[in-house]
């Protein structure tokens, strides 16, 4: 048994592995058509999105961009986590990004739910107490994004020149409605 901080052993690895057969064959064909090696990984279109987890949101295609032209950065919720900010930073100064859209989306579980009630889903999947898990309920959308436009645009190594916007993402239509 491996004890915390000591890598896994290879019997563990390779016995997880198998999980992922099924993507490993995807990736094996999308490989076989890729075209992206050697890309210097700046945005193209010089966009970065905050965007929320949720699979239903191709923040790409929602937006009719491709690959490599944008910086996506997913967490629940779509806040402007510090994380996030860091992200942007670091585009905006080395990765050619421009303008910033900060999305969250209708239908969201941080922004439809209580800390109390998802602790309790997640204890009840779980089969353990998760009281002590923070998940950063969301109690007014539209006065976080607010909150979380104002953070970027007031940001100190974000300059005035980046354009800032914050839109809420309709899962059930696709379309992007403007709020900051």
């Amino acid at each position: 048994m491996n004890h915390p901080g000591t890598p896994p052993t290879t019997s563990v690895i390779l016995r997880s592995v198998s999980a992922f057969d099924d993507l490993l064959e995807s990736n094996r064909a999308f490989s076989e058509t890729f075209a992206l090696g050697g890309f210097d990984g700046i945005a193209h279109a010089g966009v970065a999105i905050v965007t929320c987890m949720d699979s239903r949101i191709d923040p790409l295609a929602m937006v009719g961009l491709k690959a490599g032209d944008a910086k996506i950065f997913r967490n629940p919720g779509g806040r402007v986590t510090p994380q996030a900010l860091e992200a942007l930073v670091m585009g905006v100064h080395l990765l050619n990004v421009q303008r910033i859209l900060v999305v969250p989306h209708t239908r969201c579980a941080v922004a439809s739910n209580s800390e109390e009630e998802l602790r309790a889903r997640v204890a009840e999947s779980a089969g353990v107490d998760a009281a002590w898990q923070t998940f950063h309920v969301v109690r007014d959308q539209q006065a976080s994004l607010a909150e979380d436009v104002h953070k970027v645009q007031s940001h100190p190594l974000i300059p005035a020149t980046v354009e800032v916007g914050g839109f809420i993402y309709d899962v059930d239509s696709g379309l992007l409605e403007p709020f900051v």
